[in-house]
């Protein structure tokens, strides 16, 4: 099992310890850490000249978590908004591409950034589709039986 990463105080006291001359054993009593983690707490101490946590392998995400947070806030807040929204929103210093706004968000589980529903129909074309729906209503039972005999 896999423990916490210790905090960069105490090992700098490991350290501080082992300089004093203590010995491993000594220094993993005192602090009540395993004698192994004291090991290789001052061997990469020796190696690269500090006790704070290096950068890790692999390239770094291009948006910062608080500005993936910030995102998913401002979807959340309007569903309806679209990437080029979003990305004319995120100019404030963040990188505002929109195959990045599109990952962070699907990192998050927030897919397609389109416009959810249709705009209301102008009143033009209301009218017309009430119309044609009207029409098929009252030929309805004709219809149905065309297409009855269509399939049999």
């Amino acid at each position: 099992m896999k423990s916490k990463e210790l905090s960069v105080d105490l090992r700098d006291r490991i350290v501080s310890r082992h300089r004093s001359g203590q010995g491993y054993r000594k220094i993993s009593a005192a602090l009540k850490v395993p004698m192994s983690t004291v090991a290789s707490i001052i061997w990469k101490w020796k190696k690269f000249g500090t006790t704070r946590t290096l950068p890790r392998v692999g390239r770094q995400a291009r948006l910062s978590d608080r500005g993936r947070r910030a995102l998913v806030r401002e979807v959340t807040r309007n569903p309806m908004v679209t990437l080029t929204e979003l990305q004319r929103s995120m100019k404030r210093g963040e990188p505002s591409r929109r195959t990045t706004i599109s990952a962070a968000l699907h990192k998050s589980g927030l897919f397609g950034r389109v416009a959810r529903r249709k705009p209301l129909l102008s009143k033009k074309f209301a009218k017309k589709h009430l119309k044609e729906s009207d029409h098929e209503k009252q030929n309805f039972p004709d219809l149905m039986k065309q297409r009855l005999t269509s399939l049999a």
